[in-house]
């Protein structure tokens, strides 16, 4: 039995939710989000609340349902106040900007790195050691956040590189003589 699935979903007022065979769309102030669910599970709205039930007692189907309660509940939270990731650079020369559009680095490459922004996110940089990246769409402001990091990881040693807000680096001794 799946304890996140048994949880109902509260619809806040502003939200509508429209259910359909096969798929949900949740609307609220800030957007629009739709999702596909596979038929393992059923999902229905009653009044102000979601809830979700698993249409069969497989071991995917009770899988299926926690996950499907948790991004739907993902969308409701989306949609009311939206989603912000933050990054870190930290190194010697290591700025961030925006310039229309597309996210400029310079993180100790030969030459910048340039990331397009898509269209649903925001990015805006408060100050060059730090991006903050904002949208509706959780899944979507995470996966940015990642390639973004992923352009330079931070290092063991120094601690150089590109970090989530608040993340540790373990740091590592270097060479003894």
């Amino acid at each position: 039995m799946s304890r996140i699935g048994k949880n109902a979903i509260a619809v806040p007022e502003g939200v509508a939710v429209t259910v359909g065979e096969s798929s949900i769309e949740v609307s609220g102030a800030k957007g629009s989000l739709t999702q596909s669910f596979l038929p393992e599970v059923s999902v229905a709205l009653e009044g102000d609340v979601l809830t979700v039930t698993p249409n069969s007692s497989s071991r995917q189907a009770t899988a299926l349902w926690g996950t499907t309660r948790s991004n739907i509940q993902s969308m409701v939270t989306g949609v009311t106040s939206g989603f912000r990731r933050t990054l870190e650079l930290q190194g010697v020369g290591y700025r961030a900007q925006m310039q229309e559009g597309t996210l400029r680095l310079q993180v100790g490459y030969s030459h910048d790195i340039e990331v397009p922004v898509p269209d649903g996110l925001a990015v805006e940089c408060p100050n060059q050691q730090e991006i903050v990246i904002s949208g509706i769409d959780k899944q979507r402001v995470g996966q940015l956040a990642s390639e973004i990091r992923r352009l330079r990881p931070p290092e063991p040693y120094k601690g150089k590189g590109i970090r989530y807000g608040g993340e540790v680096v373990l740091r590592k001794e270097g060479k003894k003589k």
